[in-house]
């Protein structure tokens, strides 16, 4: 078993983005329980494409359509990686799916390890300013979950930041949380680039609004240009049509 067939079967499970994490990379990363990565060297990180007509329907807030999508990629992402687990095991190794959305500390609104870190990691886009995986392809309209492997397969390598001086998470977010804070890799706290508080207390308003249960927002998803669908020219197109034998 090689990285290639773990990304295919993968995909054929649905998955839009697969890439091959190197735990060596997160070394000292937070995780519930300490110890959760002892035993796995590499870490399978699968990503789903939110549908564009959900994320462009979203203004201030989030709507109810983009609750029952959010809930539907999560139910998706599990299966998801239940199946890939199996696959590897299947062949052989070890292998622990981890939810794609479960909160464990309250508190500090951590789970069992951060997806977003394991993607980063695996390739499958850069840390943007609004703390989102920015995938070249889909931008930040992706959700994530992983695997823990103790797999001997090739790793992915982590992408080049390309925000630059874009600001326009920062520009829409409706309560300022986005500091407008690059960084070349990844931040040393999520305070270095947002203000965690004012994010947390607008996403909880938000499950309180009729039909929203989830602390979800998505204005920063939005406003993100990578990823929104670009009209593309199609070169038969643009010449007028010849009816004549």
């Amino acid at each position: 078993m090689n990285s290639y067939q773990v990304k295919d079967f993968a995909r054929q499970c649905g998955a839009d983005l697969v890439g091959i994490a190197d735990l060596a990379l997160l070394d000292g990363i937070q995780t519930e329980p300490v110890d959760l990565l002892k035993g796995y060297r590499r870490a399978v990180s699968i990503g789903v494409r939110l549908a564009d007509g959900v994320l462009d329907a979203i203004e201030d807030r989030p709507t109810p359509i983009y609750q029952q999508h959010y809930l539907k990629t999560n139910l998706l992402l599990d299966d998801i990686a239940l199946r890939v687990s199996q696959y590897i095991q299947a062949r052989g190794s070890k292998t622990l799916p981890i939810p794609a959305s479960q909160l464990l500390d309250k508190e500090n609104w951590t789970s069992y390890i951060s997806h977003k870190a394991v993607a980063i990691a695996a390739g499958l886009g850069w840390q943007g300013k609004s703390l989102l995986v920015i995938s070249q392809d889909f931008g930040p309209r992706i959700r994530l979950a992983t695997i823990l492997t103790d797999a001997a397969i090739k790793p992915d390598h982590p992408q080049k930041n390309r925000c630059g001086r874009c600001s326009l998470c920062s520009d829409a977010c409706p309560v300022g949380a986005i500091k407008n804070v690059n960084t070349s890799s990844h931040y040393s706290s999520r305070d270095e680039a947002i203000h965690f508080d004012r994010c947390l207390a607008r996403v909880l308003e938000n499950s309180s609004r009729p039909f929203i249960e989830s602390p979800i927002c998505g204005v920063c998803i939005r406003a993100c240009p990578w990823g929104k669908t670009r009209k593309r020219k199609v070169k038969e197109f643009e010449q007028p049509l010849n009816f004549r034998s």
